[in-house]
């Protein structure tokens, strides 16, 4: 009898152990997963630092290259600028998504009621940065035209860190700078220089080197026709006895209008009479690149893609 009482309450004893070992060993898996939820990045930008949670759940973005590189990426995302979404970016018009107004003009109220874990903006929404902080943790990512795959990099870099994609990125990237690789081969091979211009409202600007188009000289390697092209946002205003002057083998034309909504004149504004007489014309390499991976996005994982067969498909 004793030894039956002995045993029972043995028993009782190792269940009692058992059930406290596995309390424990649950705590201590739960802890490393609850502190690498609640970790918290410094994340420097071009505007400051600013401290951002590991994984943030509400997410509003504005800048598009962001937009398609969290996208590529599996990120979901709260809100976005419905009113000016390119059509390779549509899915984020659906009303799942929250609409936070314009690139130039947001919808404060509206961010404001989200409450969101981090806000993503680049150059067109600087001037508000201080506003944007008032409601969440704001990072700048946009990028630098003097050093375009330095800060594409880093910016995709900075996405993967924030959202834990660090080996998806590596990927992505390596993907990209193989394709960089080739088409700067193919077109250092050519030898052919380049004219990089903006139609708008039938008037024209060149870009060269370094500036927001400036990849076409800088990382995919045609030869600017004109080293001396001033650098500037809106580009240098040119006339077309210039572009004849200039005679390039290439004529890349981005069409800000087709852009932003407005028509797509860019066609008959820059194949008239006087541009008929160039090279790039006889030749058949006037290219029209799409102004949605290049005038409203670019520097994202998918629009840098995009921008890299256009113009590899354009060599001959």
């Amino acid at each position: 009898m004793k030894k039956k009482l002995w045993m029972v309450v043995m028993i009782a004893i190792l269940a009692i152990a058992a059930v406290a070992c596995s309390s424990n060993s649950s705590k201590e898996s739960a802890a490393p997963k609850a502190a690498k939820e609640s970790e918290e990045l410094t994340i420097k930008h071009q505007l400051g630092e600013t401290k951002v949670k590991k994984n943030p759940q509400k997410v509003v973005v504005f800048d598009f290259g962001a937009l398609d590189t969290l996208d590529k990426l599996g990120v979901e995302v709260t809100g976005v600028p419905q009113k000016n979404i390119p059509p390779y970016l549509s899915k984020y018009k659906d009303a799942k998504y929250q609409n936070v107004g314009g690139l130039k003009e947001p919808d404060f109220e509206k961010i404001n009621e989200i409450k969101p874990d981090l806000i993503i903006i680049s150059g067109r929404q600087q001037d508000s940065y201080k506003e944007f902080t008032k409601i969440a943790p704001t990072i700048f990512i946009g990028v630098d035209a003097k050093k375009y795959m330095e800060s594409f990099t880093e910016n995709v870099k900075t996405l993967g860190q924030i959202f834990g994609k660090e080996s998806q990125v590596d990927q992505e990237l390596a993907k990209v700078n193989e394709d960089i690789k080739k088409l700067n081969e193919k077109a250092t091979a050519s030898g052919k220089n380049a004219l990089i211009i903006l139609a708008n409202d039938g008037k024209v600007s060149a870009y060269g080197a370094g500036s927001r188009f400036g990849i076409i000289h800088d990382v995919f390697g045609f030869t600017p026709v004109d080293k001396n092209i001033e650098t500037s946002t809106h580009g240098q205003s040119i006339s077309f006895e210039y572009i004849v002057e200039k005679d390039p083998d290439y004529l890349f034309v981005i069409d800000r209008g087709a852009a932003v909504g407005g028509e797509s004149s860019a066609k008959k504004v820059v194949e008239n009479e006087l541009v008929k007489k160039t090279k790039a014309f006889k030749n058949n390499n006037i290219v029209y690149l799409d102004p949605n991976y290049w005038y409203l996005s670019g520097g994202g994982l998918v629009s840098v893609e995009e921008m890299v067969k256009e113009v590899g498909a354009s060599i001959k």
